[in-house]
C-alpha cells in the first residue's frame, strides 16, 4: 500500500495551537495523566496476574482493558507531549499512519471488551450457580480474541480507505492526533460516502456493544429486584458499579465525538479523550476491595521479602 504523500512527507497537527496560552498547562496535565495511566493500569495487570484470588474471568477481561488503555495512550500521548512542548506541531507520514491504524483499533476493541465484561457481570449475578461453567477459560479467551479482532478488522478497513484518499497538498489536521474523522477532511474529493461509512461503522461498533451492555444490566436489575438481601445488593453493586462508571465515561465521550455525520468534529471535539484511560484504574482500585486487598498483599509480600534479604 502506498501512503498518499502529497503533503510533503508529513502533517501539521493543529491541536491546541489555537490556545497557545494553555499549552504549558496542558503539557503538565497530559504528562501527569499519562504517567498515572501507565502506573495504574500496569498495577492492575500485575495484581491480576500475580494474585491467585484475582485470577477470575472478571479480572482477565480487566487485564485486557488495562492493556488496551496503556497501548492507546502510548500511541497518542508521546507525540502530543512533543507538540505541546515546542513550536513544532508536525508528525511524519509514517507516524500519522501508525496513529491512524492503532488508536481506532484499540478504541473499537475497548467497545467490545466493555460489552463482554457486561455479559460476565450478567453471568455472575443472574447465573451464580453456573458461573464457572458459563464463563470457562476457553470462552473467556474466545471473547477477548473477538474483541481484539473486531478492532483490528475495523481499523484495517477504515484506515486503508482514508489513506488512499487524495489530499492535493492538504496537510493541516485540525486535531491533536491522526484520526479518521480528521483525516478525511483533508481529501480534495467528495467525502460524503466516507462520512456515511464512518458514521455507520461508529453506529455498529459503539451502539451495538452499548445495546448489549444495557440488555445485560437490564437482566441484572431484574434479578436484583427479586432479591431482598442487602448483602447480595451490596456485592452486586460492588462488582457492577466500577464497570458501569467506566461505561458511562467511555461511551459518554465516544458517542459525542463519533456519532455525528457532520463536519464539525475535528476542530471542536475529541480533544480530551486522552484523560479517560487515567480514570479507569482509579475507578477499579478506589471502588474495588479485591484490587485494593491484592495491592496490599503484594506490598506486604514485597516488604517481607526485602526484610528476609536484609536479615541475611
Amino acid at each position: 500500500m502506498i501512503i498518499n504523500n502529497s503533503s510533503g512527507g508529513g502533517f501539521i497537527l493543529v491541536g491546541f495551537s489555537d490556545q497557545p496560552q494553555l499549552e504549558k498547562i496542558l503539557f503538565v496535565v497530559v504528562l501527569i495523566s499519562y504517567l498515572l495511566t501507565l502506573v495504574g493500569n500496569t498495577a492492575i495487570i500485575l495484581v491480576s496476574c500475580l494474585d491467585s484470588a484475582l485470577q477470575t474471568p472478571m479480572y482477565y477481561f480487566l487485564t485486557n482493558l488495562s492493556l488496551v488503555d496503556i497501548c492507546f495512550s502510548t500511541s497518542i500521548v508521546p507525540q502530543l507531549l512533543w507538540n505541546l512542548h515546542g513550536p513544532a506541531k508536525t508528525i511524519t507520514a509514517t507516524g500519522c499512519a501508525v496513529q491512524l491504524y492503532v488508536s481506532p483499533a484499540l478504541g473499537s476493541t475497548k467497545c467490545v471488551l466493555l460489552a463482554v465484561m457486561a455479559f460476565d457481570r450478567y453471568a455472575a449475578v443472574c447465573r451464580p450457580l453456573h458461573y464457572a461453567t458459563v464463563m470457562h477459560p476457553r470462552l473467556c479467551q474466545s471473547l477477548a480474541g473477538i474483541a481484539w479482532l473486531s478492532g483490528v478488522g475495523n481499523t484495517l478497513i477504515q484506515g486503508t480507505i482514508t489513506l488512499c484518499l487524495p489530499r492535493c497538498g492538504n496537510h493541516r489536521i485540525y486535531h491533536f492526533i491522526c484520526e479518521v474523522p480528521a483525516m478525511i477532511k483533508l481529501a480534495c474529493v467528495d467525502i460524503h460516502a466516507n462520512e456515511v461509512q464512518l458514521f455507520m461503522a461508529s453506529l455498529v461498533l459503539l451502539l451495538l456493544p452499548l445495546a448489549l451492555i444495557l440488555v445485560s444490566y437490564g437482566y441484572i436489575a431484574q434479578a436484583l429486584m427479586r432479591l431482598r438481601s442487602a448483602l447480595t445488593w451490596g456485592k452486586a453493586l460492588g462488582t457492577c458499579g466500577s464497570h458501569l462508571l467506566v461505561v458511562v465515561l467511555f461511551y459518554g465521550t465516544s458517542t459525542a465525538v463519533y456519532i455525528q455525520p457532520n463536519s464539525s468534529y475535528a476542530h471542536s471535539q475529541g480533544k480530551f479523550t486522552v484523560v479517560i484511560p487515567t480514570l479507569n484504574p482509579l475507578i477499579y482500585t478506589l471502588r474495588n476491595k479485591d484490587v485494593k486487598g491484592a495491592l496490599k498483599r503484594l506490598v506486604r509480600k514485597d516488604n517481607n521479602t526485602r526484610e528476609k534479604i536484609l536479615g541475611k
